[in-house]
């Protein structure tokens, strides 16, 4: 574990392929938050960028010739988790690179980027989502993957693999430079710990609350916080329910929208910028939307633990 998932990949790069080509389509050169691109990370390591393919095409073949021509000595794939490219395209699975790096002997690391430990249906996500169980039975050689995100631990960067790689990068001088302090490892620990019962990981952890959360049950929870609203609000403000969707955010699933349950707010005595930014400034801040000139709470993103405040901000907005 490393304190960030740019940092993983930074580190498996300087371990595995440090003054080495590394064989990488060019529809996956990536750009993560902070303008942190792949390339610059790629350089900072010591392996040498080998781009394969196009933007939108890379084939087998295009990994092939540079395996062939001695330019490469890993193949590299990264998931493209803040992003999709789509229309006219075609993309080498994992399976078939790591096909490829045992046909030529050269180790294969995937960067998956969010890390995605449950089966992908029961959060009721996109069949194909990757997780990280699926890369490894892939046969992926190293990992790398962030410890926030979609697992919903705190922010870190973990590589998960066949022993020799992680020892590799676990033994190089570079991994004490960037391994996470104590309060990091064990908040970490304490998540993971909470995986060994899926039910209880989807109960517990916010993030996979939130996104395995039933159309109906959001229906019900926003009905329900309307008539609370409406009680605390009285005259001030028009309350309503309204479907909508949310999305993942976080440099993740792009593209996916899952169907939600606003509760929308048109206060009559204020702009509903003035009540958004009221609510941003609140004691408890609030992050709401502006949706139709009206402010709009996606209950998706609330516990019902958070309902109190809500209300209180809400009326101190007005």
């Amino acid at each position: 574990m490393v304190n960030n998932n740019a940092a993983a990949v930074l580190l498996a790069l300087t371990a595995l392929a440090a003054g080495k080509g590394v064989a990488l389509s060019r529809g996956e050169l990536v750009e993560i938050g902070g303008s942190f691109r792949l390339p610059d990370i790629m350089a900072r390591s010591g392996a040498e960028l080998v781009e394969v393919g196009t933007t939108n095409r890379t084939r087998p073949a295009d990994y092939r010739a540079a395996a062939e021509g001695g330019k490469a000595q890993l193949l590299l794939k990264v998931h493209t988790s803040n992003y999709r490219v789509v229309g006219y395209t075609q993309e080498v699975s994992l399976s078939e690179l790591v096909g490829l790096g045992r046909a030529y002997g050269m180790p294969v690391l995937y960067d998956l980027g969010a890390g995605l430990l449950l089966p992908p249906r029961l959060l009721g996500l996109p069949e194909g989502t990757p997780s990280v169980a699926e890369s490894l039975r892939a046969g992926a050689d190293l990992v790398c993957f962030s410890g926030d995100k979609l697992l919903g631990g705190p922010q870190a960067g973990i590589l998960a693999g066949r022993t020799w790689a992680v020892e590799a990068v676990r033994k190089h001088p570079l991994f004490r430079a960037l391994r996470p302090g104590k309060g990091t490892l064990a908040a970490l620990d304490a998540t993971l710990r909470l995986y060994q019962d899926p039910a209880e990981a989807r109960r517990a952890i916010p993030v996979l609350s939130m996104l395995s959360a039933e159309p109906k049950e959001l229906s019900a929870r926003a009905e329900a916080l309307a008539q609370t609203l409406r009680a605390a609000c009285g005259p001030r403000c028009a309350v309503a329910v309204e479907s909508g969707e949310s999305e993942a955010g976080g440099g993740a699933l792009p593209g996916v929208a899952f169907p939600t349950s606003l509760v929308t707010l048109a206060p009559r005595d204020r702009t509903p910028e003035a009540l958004e930014a009221a609510l941003r400034a609140a004691p408890v801040p609030v992050a709401a939307l502006l949706r139709h000139g009206k402010v709009a709470v996606d209950v998706r993103t609330l516990r019902p633990s958070d309902d109190e405040a809500l209300c209180r901000a809400v009326s101190e907005g007005l």
